[in-house]
Protein backbone atom coordinates (compact mmCIF):
# COMPACT_ATOMS: atom_id res chain seq x y z
CA UNK A 1 0.00 0.00 0.00
CA UNK A 2 0.89 3.74 -0.74
CA UNK A 3 0.35 6.00 1.52
CA UNK A 4 0.32 9.70 1.07
CA UNK A 5 0.82 11.70 4.77
CA UNK A 6 1.19 15.44 5.81
CA UNK A 7 2.24 16.52 9.02
CA UNK A 8 4.78 13.44 9.62
CA UNK A 9 7.25 15.14 11.35
CA UNK A 10 4.72 15.38 14.34
CA UNK A 11 3.77 13.05 16.98
CA UNK A 12 1.13 11.17 15.33
CA UNK A 13 2.89 10.95 11.67
CA UNK A 14 6.26 10.15 12.99
CA UNK A 15 4.54 7.22 14.85
CA UNK A 16 2.29 6.43 12.01
CA UNK A 17 5.19 6.37 9.28
CA UNK A 18 6.95 4.18 11.40
CA UNK A 19 4.59 1.92 11.78
CA UNK A 20 3.21 1.53 8.43
CA UNK A 21 7.18 1.49 7.24
CA UNK A 22 7.59 -1.54 9.62
CA UNK A 23 4.53 -3.27 7.98
CA UNK A 24 5.97 -2.95 4.42
CA UNK A 25 3.64 0.09 3.25
CA UNK A 26 5.13 2.38 1.25
CA UNK A 27 5.18 5.92 2.82
CA UNK A 28 5.51 10.01 0.94
CA UNK A 29 5.55 12.18 2.49
CA UNK A 30 4.05 15.60 1.80
CA UNK A 31 6.59 18.59 3.18
CA UNK A 32 5.76 22.04 4.06
CA UNK A 33 9.80 22.91 3.71
CA UNK A 34 11.93 22.27 1.36
CA UNK A 35 12.94 19.21 0.07
CA UNK A 36 15.23 17.23 -2.21
CA UNK A 37 14.70 17.35 -5.79
CA UNK A 38 11.56 15.80 -7.13
CA UNK A 39 10.55 15.24 -3.59
CA UNK A 40 6.69 15.85 -3.23
CA UNK A 41 5.69 19.59 -2.18
CA UNK A 42 2.66 21.71 -0.95
CA UNK A 43 2.25 25.41 0.14
CA UNK A 44 -1.26 25.80 1.48
CA UNK A 45 -1.37 29.46 2.33
CA UNK A 46 -0.50 29.90 -1.40
CA UNK A 47 -2.51 27.08 -2.53
CA UNK A 48 0.27 25.28 -4.26
CA UNK A 49 0.80 21.40 -4.71
CA UNK A 50 3.80 19.09 -5.99
CA UNK A 51 3.63 15.43 -6.26
CA UNK A 52 6.63 15.12 -8.45
CA UNK A 53 5.12 12.55 -10.65
CA UNK A 54 3.74 10.16 -7.63
CA UNK A 55 0.72 8.14 -8.87
CA UNK A 56 -1.22 5.48 -7.33
CA UNK A 57 -1.33 6.58 -3.99
CA UNK A 58 -3.58 3.81 -2.03
CA UNK A 59 -4.62 6.14 1.01
CA UNK A 60 -3.86 9.98 2.20
CA UNK A 61 -3.48 10.74 5.76
CA UNK A 62 -3.87 14.09 6.39
CA UNK A 63 -2.57 15.21 10.07
CA UNK A 64 -0.72 18.94 9.65
CA UNK A 65 -1.85 21.93 11.25
CA UNK A 66 -0.55 24.51 13.94
CA UNK A 67 0.26 23.19 17.22
CA UNK A 68 -2.48 24.28 19.84
CA UNK A 69 -0.54 24.05 22.72
CA UNK A 70 2.65 26.09 21.71
CA UNK A 71 2.14 29.67 22.56
CA UNK A 72 -0.38 32.07 24.01
CA UNK A 73 -3.65 32.58 21.73
CA UNK A 74 -4.13 35.93 20.81
CA UNK A 75 -6.01 36.78 17.49
CA UNK A 76 -3.08 35.82 15.11
CA UNK A 77 -2.48 32.95 17.09
CA UNK A 78 -6.19 31.49 16.49
CA UNK A 79 -6.37 32.38 12.74
CA UNK A 80 -3.57 30.36 12.47
CA UNK A 81 -4.63 27.62 14.36
CA UNK A 82 -7.96 27.75 11.48
CA UNK A 83 -6.08 28.31 8.49
CA UNK A 84 -3.47 25.84 9.01
CA UNK A 85 -6.23 23.04 9.33
CA UNK A 86 -9.01 24.80 6.80
CA UNK A 87 -6.55 25.77 4.09
CA UNK A 88 -4.61 22.90 3.91
CA UNK A 89 -7.16 20.00 4.27
CA UNK A 90 -9.53 22.64 1.44
CA UNK A 91 -6.08 22.01 -1.05
CA UNK A 92 -5.55 18.51 -0.33
CA UNK A 93 -9.51 17.79 -1.01
CA UNK A 94 -9.88 19.94 -4.00
CA UNK A 95 -6.71 18.37 -5.25
CA UNK A 96 -7.41 14.73 -5.54
CA UNK A 97 -10.80 15.39 -6.25
CA UNK A 98 -9.72 16.73 -9.62
CA UNK A 99 -6.82 13.86 -10.43
CA UNK A 100 -7.70 10.67 -12.42
CA UNK A 101 -6.65 8.65 -9.90
CA UNK A 102 -8.01 8.89 -7.02
CA UNK A 103 -7.19 7.19 -3.60
CA UNK A 104 -9.58 5.14 -2.36
CA UNK A 105 -9.64 7.17 1.32
CA UNK A 106 -8.69 10.32 2.58
CA UNK A 107 -8.22 10.31 6.51
CA UNK A 108 -8.33 13.80 7.51
CA UNK A 109 -7.21 14.92 11.28
CA UNK A 110 -10.22 16.59 13.54
CA UNK A 111 -10.45 16.52 17.01
CA UNK A 112 -12.85 15.93 20.27
CA UNK A 113 -12.83 19.78 20.55
CA UNK A 114 -15.95 19.59 17.79
CA UNK A 115 -18.29 18.53 20.85
CA UNK A 116 -17.30 21.74 23.27
CA UNK A 117 -17.49 22.06 26.90
CA UNK A 118 -20.44 18.96 27.71
CA UNK A 119 -19.94 17.86 31.26
CA UNK A 120 -20.77 14.93 32.10
CA UNK A 121 -23.18 14.15 28.48
CA UNK A 122 -21.98 11.45 26.78
CA UNK A 123 -21.40 11.89 23.28
CA UNK A 124 -20.36 10.25 20.05
CA UNK A 125 -20.13 10.69 15.92
CA UNK A 126 -23.65 11.43 16.07
CA UNK A 127 -24.00 14.31 18.58
CA UNK A 128 -24.59 17.85 17.57
CA UNK A 129 -21.45 20.30 17.69
CA UNK A 130 -20.58 22.13 20.62
CA UNK A 131 -19.96 25.80 20.85
CA UNK A 132 -16.41 27.56 21.16
CA UNK A 133 -13.57 28.55 19.25
CA UNK A 134 -12.07 24.88 19.26
CA UNK A 135 -15.75 23.71 18.68
CA UNK A 136 -15.69 26.05 15.27
CA UNK A 137 -12.25 25.10 14.13
CA UNK A 138 -13.19 21.22 14.26
CA UNK A 139 -17.02 22.38 12.18
CA UNK A 140 -14.89 24.09 9.36
CA UNK A 141 -11.71 21.31 9.44
CA UNK A 142 -14.44 18.87 8.26
CA UNK A 143 -16.53 20.91 5.98
CA UNK A 144 -13.39 21.52 4.35
CA UNK A 145 -13.19 17.81 2.98
CA UNK A 146 -16.28 18.26 1.03
CA UNK A 147 -14.85 18.23 -2.38
CA UNK A 148 -12.81 15.12 -1.72
CA UNK A 149 -16.57 13.42 -0.49
CA UNK A 150 -18.55 15.19 -3.55
CA UNK A 151 -16.08 13.06 -6.42
CA UNK A 152 -17.09 10.01 -4.11
CA UNK A 153 -13.59 9.96 -2.06
CA UNK A 154 -14.26 7.75 1.17
CA UNK A 155 -12.95 10.45 3.67
CA UNK A 156 -12.70 9.74 7.68
CA UNK A 157 -12.58 12.80 9.87
CA UNK A 158 -10.44 11.66 12.82
CA UNK A 159 -11.74 13.57 16.30
CA UNK A 160 -9.18 12.71 17.83
CA UNK A 161 -8.85 12.84 22.00
CA UNK A 162 -6.09 13.69 24.09
CA UNK A 163 -3.13 11.74 23.09
CA UNK A 164 -0.92 9.47 25.31
CA UNK A 165 2.61 8.96 24.34
CA UNK A 166 6.28 8.44 25.48
CA UNK A 167 7.75 10.82 22.87
CA UNK A 168 5.77 13.85 23.35
CA UNK A 169 2.77 15.41 23.56
CA UNK A 170 0.85 16.52 27.03
CA UNK A 171 2.07 13.47 29.05
CA UNK A 172 5.48 13.90 28.21
CA UNK A 173 4.93 17.68 29.75
CA UNK A 174 3.76 16.25 32.67
CA UNK A 175 5.91 13.84 33.52
CA UNK A 176 8.72 15.99 35.65
CA UNK A 177 6.04 18.00 37.72
CA UNK A 178 4.45 14.32 38.65
CA UNK A 179 7.77 12.82 38.96
CA UNK A 180 8.80 15.12 41.58
CA UNK A 181 5.54 15.39 43.16
CA UNK A 182 3.86 18.84 41.78
CA UNK A 183 1.21 17.21 40.08
CA UNK A 184 -2.87 17.51 41.35
CA UNK A 185 -6.05 18.11 39.26
CA UNK A 186 -6.41 21.49 37.17
CA UNK A 187 -9.51 23.51 38.34
CA UNK A 188 -12.75 21.05 39.98
CA UNK A 189 -10.62 18.07 38.77
CA UNK A 190 -14.81 17.15 37.69
CA UNK A 191 -13.95 17.98 34.21
CA UNK A 192 -14.02 14.78 31.63
CA UNK A 193 -10.84 13.65 29.32
CA UNK A 194 -11.43 11.75 26.38
CA UNK A 195 -7.78 10.10 26.04
CA UNK A 196 -6.18 7.46 23.58
CA UNK A 197 -2.85 5.90 23.39
CA UNK A 198 -0.78 6.48 20.32
CA UNK A 199 -0.60 2.63 20.06
CA UNK A 200 -4.46 3.19 19.51
CA UNK A 201 -4.05 6.22 17.37
CA UNK A 202 -1.61 4.42 15.00
CA UNK A 203 -4.29 1.18 14.74
CA UNK A 204 -7.14 3.28 14.39
CA UNK A 205 -5.85 5.06 11.45
CA UNK A 206 -5.20 1.45 10.17
CA UNK A 207 -8.85 0.18 11.06
CA UNK A 208 -10.12 2.89 9.18
CA UNK A 209 -8.74 2.73 6.17
CA UNK A 210 -8.81 -1.01 5.71
CA UNK A 211 -12.54 -0.58 6.45
CA UNK A 212 -14.81 0.30 4.12
CA UNK A 213 -17.60 0.76 6.03
CA UNK A 214 -15.95 3.81 7.91
CA UNK A 215 -16.18 7.45 6.83
CA UNK A 216 -17.54 10.74 7.68
CA UNK A 217 -16.62 11.45 11.75
CA UNK A 218 -14.73 9.23 13.49
CA UNK A 219 -13.71 9.62 17.79
CA UNK A 220 -10.15 8.28 18.32
CA UNK A 221 -10.72 7.63 21.83
CA UNK A 222 -10.09 5.30 24.49
CA UNK A 223 -13.39 3.63 25.13
CA UNK A 224 -13.27 4.95 29.25
CA UNK A 225 -13.11 8.40 29.48
CA UNK A 226 -12.08 9.85 32.86
CA UNK A 227 -11.97 12.94 34.66
CA UNK A 228 -8.80 15.30 35.66
CA UNK A 229 -9.28 13.79 39.01
CA UNK A 230 -9.14 10.43 38.07
CA UNK A 231 -6.42 10.96 35.37
CA UNK A 232 -4.13 13.20 37.93
CA UNK A 233 -4.66 10.14 40.68
CA UNK A 234 -3.93 7.12 38.22
CA UNK A 235 -0.91 8.93 36.09
CA UNK A 236 0.29 9.78 40.81
CA UNK A 237 -0.68 5.96 41.53
CA UNK A 238 1.80 4.53 38.34
CA UNK A 239 4.72 7.07 39.19
CA UNK A 240 4.54 6.49 43.15
CA UNK A 241 3.88 9.68 43.60
CA UNK A 242 1.78 11.97 45.46
CA UNK A 243 -0.60 14.60 43.47
CA UNK A 244 -1.70 16.69 46.33
CA UNK A 245 -0.52 20.41 44.13
CA UNK A 246 -4.01 21.58 42.34
CA UNK A 247 -4.00 24.43 40.02
CA UNK A 248 -7.27 26.29 40.20
CA UNK A 249 -8.84 27.45 37.35
CA UNK A 250 -8.04 31.34 37.92
CA UNK A 251 -4.53 29.89 38.56
CA UNK A 252 -4.50 27.96 35.14
CA UNK A 253 -6.21 30.87 33.39
CA UNK A 254 -3.49 33.44 34.46
CA UNK A 255 -0.61 30.96 33.90
CA UNK A 256 -2.16 29.76 30.06
CA UNK A 257 -4.25 32.47 29.38
CA UNK A 258 -7.52 31.85 26.99
CA UNK A 259 -6.93 27.84 26.24
CA UNK A 260 -7.41 27.35 29.46
CA UNK A 261 -11.34 27.33 29.21
CA UNK A 262 -11.04 25.27 25.66
CA UNK A 263 -8.13 22.54 26.29
CA UNK A 264 -7.95 22.45 30.21
CA UNK A 265 -11.16 23.18 31.65
CA UNK A 266 -13.64 22.00 29.21
CA UNK A 267 -15.56 18.47 29.84
CA UNK A 268 -16.04 16.11 27.02
CA UNK A 269 -16.72 12.62 27.79
CA UNK A 270 -16.79 10.44 23.84
CA UNK A 271 -17.66 7.27 23.40
CA UNK A 272 -16.02 5.91 19.91
CA UNK A 273 -19.14 4.56 18.69
CA UNK A 274 -18.20 3.77 14.86
CA UNK A 275 -14.77 1.92 15.96
CA UNK A 276 -16.14 -0.41 18.68
CA UNK A 277 -19.51 -1.10 16.27
CA UNK A 278 -16.63 -1.69 13.48
CA UNK A 279 -14.83 -4.73 16.07
CA UNK A 280 -12.11 -2.80 16.46
CA UNK A 281 -10.32 -3.87 19.39
CA UNK A 282 -8.33 -1.38 21.38
CA UNK A 283 -4.38 -2.03 22.37
CA UNK A 284 -5.64 0.13 25.51
CA UNK A 285 -8.84 0.38 26.53
CA UNK A 286 -8.10 1.12 30.53
CA UNK A 287 -6.17 4.52 31.61
CA UNK A 288 -3.79 2.94 34.19
CA UNK A 289 -3.02 0.09 31.38
CA UNK A 290 -1.55 2.38 28.96
CA UNK A 291 0.13 4.07 31.25
CA UNK A 292 2.07 1.20 32.62
CA UNK A 293 2.48 0.98 28.57
CA UNK A 294 3.53 4.03 27.97
CA UNK A 295 6.23 4.59 30.85
CA UNK A 296 7.95 1.54 30.23
CA UNK A 297 8.29 2.60 26.80
CA UNK A 298 9.73 5.91 28.00
CA UNK A 299 12.64 3.48 30.46
CA UNK A 300 13.14 1.39 27.10
CA UNK A 301 13.97 4.61 25.24
CA UNK A 302 16.20 6.32 27.62
CA UNK A 303 18.70 2.90 28.24
CA UNK A 304 19.20 2.94 24.31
Amino acid sequence: MKVLITGSSGLVGSALTDFFVANGDEVIRLMRRSAPADSPVWDPENGEIDLAGVRDISAVVHLAGDNLGEGRWNDRKKNSILNSRVKGTQLLSEFFAATEHKPNVIVSASAVGYYGNRGEERVDEASEPGKGFLADVCRQWEEATASAVDVGIRVANLRLGLILSAEGGALKKMLLPFRIGLGGVIGSGKQYMSWVSIDDVTGMIQHIIANEALCGPVNLVSPNSVSNREFTKTLGQVLNRPTIFPMPAFAARIAFGEMTDELLLSSTRVIPKKLMDSGYEFRHPELGGAFEHLLNMEDNISTL
